[in-house]
């Protein structure tokens, strides 16, 4: 695996060297300081397999290199990894077409298992930043999710939003399928792979996650994430009343 890292801090890209050298024998890194250099060296050789990409560069604004990266080189992932830890900015990055979002304060255990989502074909944001206490996945019977539905109410940045105010998914009326389409989305599957789980052709899975995000009433992922942990919550409340 090939992973080009951008970041300004010379400690920061220093440190996320060693811990992505450390994930195995067959990883290169390479390093970069600035959104100039991380184009001179995608011009020098595009075969990266990942880059890891600050918002805070000098040269320039992480979020419009994120849209330059995906419009130049749409088939290859980036993962935001930031000081920032607000939700707007979570939200952002994944609609701009990040494949993950880790913040800077994340132990080394979280970053493999950022990288290691991404790289097999999923979208990683940590339960921290949806609010999220708990490692429960939306189904018990299933493996541990990326992005989690169960635990503690999110936190007031994602509260307001208003692809939240959902009554709850017993009252949406999705179809059972749609339900295991919901939970492989919720996992941060892409189409592909929820087409191959099910055993359905991808347009089909395309077609059940637009019915499922409008039963929501979103229009991303991310937004569907966040009102299905709501949901979550106010049932569990609601329970607890």
């Amino acid at each position: 695996m090939k992973v080009l890292l951008v970041d300004d801090h010379p400690l920061i890209l220093s440190a996320l060297q060693t811990v992505i050298r450390g994930l195995g024998d067959d990883v290169a890194v390479d390093g970069v300081d600035s959104a100039a250099a991380a184009r001179a060296a995608l011009q020098r050789d595009a075969d990266y397999d990942l880059v890891l990409l600050d918002l805070a560069l000098g040269d320039a604004d992480g979020f419009d290199v994120l849209i330059e990266l995906r419009q130049t080189y749409p088939a290859l992932p980036v993962v935001v990894v930031s000081a920032s830890e607000r939700m707007s900015d979570v939200i952002r990055a994944i609609d701009l077409g990040a494949m993950g979002f880790v913040p800077k304060r994340s132990s080394h255990a979280q970053l493999t298992e950022a990288l290691q989502m991404v790289m097999s074909g999923g979208l990683y944001v940590p339960p921290m930043l949806l609010g999220l206490q708990g490692r429960a996945a939306v189904d018990e019977d299933t493996e541990p999710a990326v992005m989690h539905t169960r635990g503690a109410p999110l936190g007031p940045a994602a509260r307001a939003e208003a692809h939240q105010q959902v009554t709850g998914l017993d009252a949406i009326g999705l179809t059972p399928r749609q339900s295991e389409v919901l939970a492989l989305l919720l996992k941060g599957l892409p189409n592909k792979l929820i087409a191959r789980e099910l055993k359905l052709s991808v347009e089909t899975v395309k077609d059940h996650v637009a019915a499922v995000l409008r039963a929501l009433g979103v229009s991303t992922r991310t937004q569907a994430v966040l009102a299905v942990s709501q949901m979550a919550h106010d049932s569990q409340r609601r329970s607890a009343d």
